[in-house]
């Protein structure tokens, strides 16, 4: 899975699109894993946009876990923005709002971590 990557200062995010399900999750994290050591206390801020992932199983949940894991523990700073609504519901019912922070929007999100 390619992420695409847009940078605005110390705000780095990351467009993702499609499915994150069994097949893609570790495609997902390897490309996902070079940004998180960089998201550190006084480095990168990441915003994960999720407005072209239509779907996020469990094993995609998984994955974020543990991205929220590593960045808190360096002292970083992760969220989801932009979810299309069956995968925001997803992130409710499982509580993964409680975990990583969801924005409506990447422009939200971007503002948040600039504030």
């Amino acid at each position: 899975m390619d992420l695409t990557e847009n940078r605005n200062g110390s705000v780095v995010t990351l467009g993702a699109s499609g499915r994150i399900d069994h097949q893609t999750a570790d495609a997902f994290q390897q490309a996902l894993d070079p940004y998180l050591g960089d998201c550190k206390e006084g480095g990168d801020k990441l915003v994960l946009d999720f407005s072209g992932v239509n779907y996020v199983s469990s094993v995609g949940l998984r994955v974020l876990l543990m991205a929220s894991k590593k960045t808190k523990a360096q002292k970083g700073q992760i969220c989801v923005a932009g979810m299309q609504p069956t995968v925001g519901e997803v992130f409710r019912i499982s509580r993964f709002d409680t975990i990583l922070p969801a924005y409506d929007t990447v422009d939200d999100a971007v503002a948040a971590f600039s504030g």
